[in-house]
């Protein structure tokens, strides 16, 4: 195997066990993400995206360079096959066709794993970010219902004091009502009692001058009556006048 070849089965193995160690469940992607926030790491982060767009590139010329290679000499054992050449050379080419196809499944999951990492990684760095967040929003849920229950406690100790507060002006006011209605209770008996007073004088102003008119009546009808005794008697002498003469 070529120095190449050896670099990139070797960068294969190390993606199958960066991969076996990332998907190790008992490492929760919070820890992940505090290793990938070690200084180390942010150095180089600055040049990740150049040095994975490197990678891929190197990558996929030397997978095209196994599919050349694999086409190349299955053509040619192909023909040598039918030509029925040594068997020595026939084994060499074999031997060459077995390397291609080596080196096609070599760069190929290289390349397959390498974007697997880069997505399992994007994936853990999102998951933990998540998870943070969810921490940070339960956190949050928490303080919100102990906030929510403090102001209730609040809010009922408030109520109380504004119930008992209420209560006692109802009460004042209740009794300042009393004590204008007695006010006026009694405003209005001495109203009444006036009131009686004035009827019961005016009654009696009024059988007063009953008992007047009644007297006044009786008055009149003797005059009448006197009248009329006196006209009988001025008809009577004139009557006499005019018999004499």
């Amino acid at each position: 195997m070529t120095f190449q070849w050896t670099a990139v089965a070797t960068f294969l193995y190390a993606e199958i066990g960066v991969l076996l160690l990332l998907c190790l469940p008992f490492v929760s992607p919070v820890r992940w993400q505090k290793i990938f926030m070690i200084p180390l790491w942010n150095k180089i982060a600055i040049y990740w995206n150049k040095a994975f767009l490197t990678i891929i590139v190197l990558l996929i010329v030397l997978f095209l360079d196994a599919i050349r290679e694999v086409k190349k000499y299955s053509a040619v054992h192909a023909t040598e096959k039918v030509a029925s050449v040594h068997q020595n050379a026939f084994d060499h080419i074999q031997m060459k066709l077995f390397r291609s196809q080596r080196n096609l499944y070599i760069s190929g999951f290289s390349l397959f794993l390498w974007l697997v990492l880069r997505r399992t990684v994007t994936l853990i760095t999102q998951l933990a970010k998540e998870m943070g967040i969810q921490v940070a929003l339960e956190l949050q849920v928490a303080n919100t219902n102990e906030a929510a229950k403090k102001y209730l406690q609040e809010n009922e100790i408030l109520q109380q004091a504004l119930n008992e507060k209420g209560k006692y002006k109802r009460e004042q006011a209740l009794e300042a009502s009393n004590k204008k209605l007695r006010q006026e209770v009694q405003y209005l008996t001495e109203e009444l009692k006036r009131a009686s007073n004035a009827l019961s004088k005016a009654t009696n102003e009024v059988i007063a001058v009953k008992k007047q008119s009644e007297g006044l009546k009786r008055e009149y009808d003797r005059l009448m009556k006197e009248h009329e005794r006196l006209q009988d008697l001025l008809d009577e002498d004139e009557e006499e006048d005019k018999k004499d003469q």
